[in-house]
C-alpha cells in the first residue's frame, strides 16, 4: 500500500554564516564534527545533533523503504522559522531553504513533495515567497503555531491564509516557541507539555477567530495530531456554550462543527488515541506522519496504524495516504 509521510523535516547539508550574513547573532549553524552527524548551534550554544538523515536524500529513501514508506513530505525544522528577525532577512533565509527543497523535489519527484517556509512576520513579504514556492514546485507551505506575539487568528495573518487559499497550497501548522518554556525547563517539558498545548492555542486561534469560516476551501493540517485539542474539544465546546461573551466574539459556530474542516497527522504514539481521532475526525482527515528524523517521533514509520487490526481496508488507505493527497491536492498515481 502506498505510503506517504507528511510530516518530516530536512536541513541543506551546509548553508551560509547567517550571523555575519545577516549582522546580528540568534540564527542556527550546523558544525559537521564527524562523519554524518553534525551539531545544530545557536550563537555557540548546543541545540541538536543531528544525522545525515536530516540532509541526505539518498540516506531517506534507504531508510523510508526500510518502513515501506514511499514519500516524504519535507519541511525545514522550525526553529529555522526566525520570525523574531528582520523581515528581509527572514526572506532570505527562507529561499534558501525552499530552494534546496525544491530541488530534492525536483530531483526525486515521486519520492518527495516540499512545503516551503515564508516570513510570517510580514505579511506582504511571505505571500510574495508563498507565491515563489508554489512556481518552483512546492504543495504549501510549514508555519508556526503562532508568530511572535500573534496567534494565527491575528488579523496580520489574514492575508497570508486568504493567499494559500487562493493559490491552493496546502499549510502545515507545527507547534515551535513553546508557551511557558522558561517555567518548564526540566524533564524536556516543553517538549512534552508545551509543544501539545502549542497546537491545540493554533487550532483553537483558528476556529474562534473563524479563519475556516472566512476561507472554508484552506487546506490546513496540524501536527502531532493536534496536540491536546482532541482531549479537551469537549470542554472546548462547554466554554464556547456557557461563555459566549468571550468564546463566540469573533465566530458564532460551535468548535465542534469544524472538525473534520482541517487534517492532523497520526503521531500520537497510542493506538486508543489514534483510535479517537479516527471516530473524531474520520480517518479521511488524518494521515500518515512521523516527524522523521527525530528521536521524539515514531521510530518505525507507519507501526501505529499497522498494529490496530480493527481498521478497515479504506481506513487504513486514508491513513497511509488517500487523506494526505487529499490535503496536498494530489494525484495517486503521480507517486507509483
Amino acid at each position: 500500500m502506498l505510503k506517504i509521510d507528511i510530516h518530516t523535516h530536512i536541513l541543506p547539508e551546509n548553508w551560509p554564516d547567517l550571523k555575519e550574513r545577516y549582522g546580528y547573532g540568534g540564527f542556527i549553524s550546523l558544525e559537521h564534527h564527524k562523519p554524518c552527524c553534525a551539531k545544530m548551534m545557536m550563537d555557540g550554544k548546543f541545540f541538536r545533533e543531528v544525522e545525515s538523515n536530516c540532509w541526505d536524500p539518498q540516506v531517506r529513501i534507504k531508510e523510508s523503504e526500510t518502513h515501506d514508506v514511499r514519500v516524504q513530505v519535507l519541511s525545514t525544522v522550525p526553529v529555522m522559522f526566525s520570525y523574531w528577525a528582520k523581515p528581509e532577512d527572514a526572506l532570505d533565509l527562507s529561499k534558501l531553504l525552499n530552494d534546496h527543497i525544491a530541488g530534492i523535489v525536483s530531483k526525486y519527484p515521486k519520492r518527495f513533495i516540499g512545503l516551503g517556509t515564508i516570513p510570517m512576520q510580514s505579511a506582504e513579504l511571505a505571500i510574495q515567497e508563498l507565491q515563489r514556492c508554489m512556481k518552483i514546485g512546492l504543495a504549501g507551505v510549514q508555519i508556526g503555531s503562532h508568530v511572535n506575539d500573534w496567534n494565527l487568528n491575528d488579523e496580520n495573518l489574514f492575508d497570508i491564509f486568504q493567499a494559500a487559499e487562493e493559490l491552493g497550497a496546502a499549510i502545515f501548522v507545527h507547534p515551535w516557541d513553546m508557551m511557558g518554556k522558561d517555567q518548564m525547563s526540566k524533564y524536556w517539558l516543553p517538549w512534552l507539555v508545551g509543544m501539545p498545548a502549542e497546537t491545540s492555542l493554533a487550532i483553537c486561534s483558528m476556529i474562534f477567530g473563524g479563519i475556516f469560516e472566512r476561507l472554508p476551501k484552506l487546506r490546513v493540517a496540524f501536527a502531532h495530531g493536534g496536540g491536546s485539542f482532541p482531549a479537551t474539544v469537549g470542554r472546548i465546546e462547554h466554554g464556547f456554550k456557557v461563555r459566549p461573551d468571550l468564546c463566540a466574539i469573533d465566530s458564532q459556530v460551535n468548535p465542534k462543527d469544524y472538525l473534520g474542516k482541517f487534517f492532523l497527522d497520526s503521531l500520537v504514539h497510542d493506538q486508543d488515541m489514534l483510535k479517537y481521532l479516527v471516530k473524531l475526525i474520520g480517518a479521511d482527515r488524518v494521515a500518515l506522519g512521523t516527524d522523521y528524523p527525530f528521536p521524539l517521533g515514531e521510530l518505525n514509520p507507519g507501526a501505529l496504524i499497522d498494529s490496530i487490526t480493527t481498521f478497515s481496508q479504506d481506513e487504513r488507505q486514508a491513513l497511509f495516504h488517500g487523506s494526505a493527497l487529499t490535503w496536498l491536492n494530489l494525484k495517486k498515481d503521480g507517486f507509483q
